[in-house]
């Protein structure tokens, strides 16, 4: 993998900023090679930050990885953005990819705040691993995922991990409808029109109350 593109910091993947570097220490100080780290730093996303589709701010700054890495709660993007970013501080090749999900087990909470079940322009990570692109999804914690019966997404460096059809008992829950592609750089103004198209009653005004934060 020759493409500078995937490995250096950019502005949002920003890897070089001190925040992301402490974040990676631990994997830094592990024996092992670089899968082995990759592993630690996907568990390490997934379950010390929270995921929380509830405090979203669509703005260019927030949504560095250097900004989560000091938080202990974040959305699919942010998440995987920090995946990505923490990867590449690893000197390991890494980009985003995104799709359009349906969630068969979401809260009504977060369908009457979207006005839908689908989750629009939802984030994973790709690392380059022997000589190929694996998508990864650290996205979901381990107990979020026991909250909704699901079993969590586990780091598997052959077969990549998405979002599981069904839950353990077998009924529906996620399904891909869209895919974005991948991307070097967070597609900014892209995921915003996305948004913006699915979404347009979030835009009408910042919203903070009741545990829900939407700024733009």
């Amino acid at each position: 993998m020759e493409n500078l593109e995937y490995i250096c910091p950019d502005f949002f993947s920003d890897s070089d900023h001190i925040a992301v570097q402490n974040f990676i220490q631990s994997a830094l100080d592990l024996d092992g090679d670089i899968t082995a780290k990759a592993a630690h730093l996907f568990y390490k996303v997934r379950d010390e930050i929270k995921y929380n589709p509830y405090h979203v701010v669509l703005k260019p700054e927030a949504l560095k990885a250097s900004a989560l890495a000091v938080r202990d709660n974040g959305y699919c993007v942010e998440k995987s953005n920090l995946y990505v970013a923490a990867c590449r501080a690893l000197g390991l090749p890494a980009r985003l990819s995104f799709a359009n999900v349906r969630n068969h087990l979401g809260t009504s909470k977060l369908e009457t705040y979207l006005k839908t079940d689908t989750l629009v322009f939802h984030g994973s990570a790709e690392i380059w691993l022997n000589e190929r692109w694996v998508k990864l999804t650290p996205v979901f914690d381990k107990n979020l995922c026991a909250k909704l019966g699901v079993e969590p997404l586990d780091f598997d460096p052959e077969n990549g991990c998405v979002f599981q059809q069904s839950d353990k008992k077998g009924q529906p829950f996620m399904e891909y409808l869209q895919d974005y592609g991948s991307f070097a750089v967070l597609p900014f103004e892209l995921m915003i029109g996305e948004w913006k198209r699915f979404y347009p009653h979030l835009f009408d005004k910042p919203v903070r109350q009741e545990g829900i934060i939407f700024e733009f």
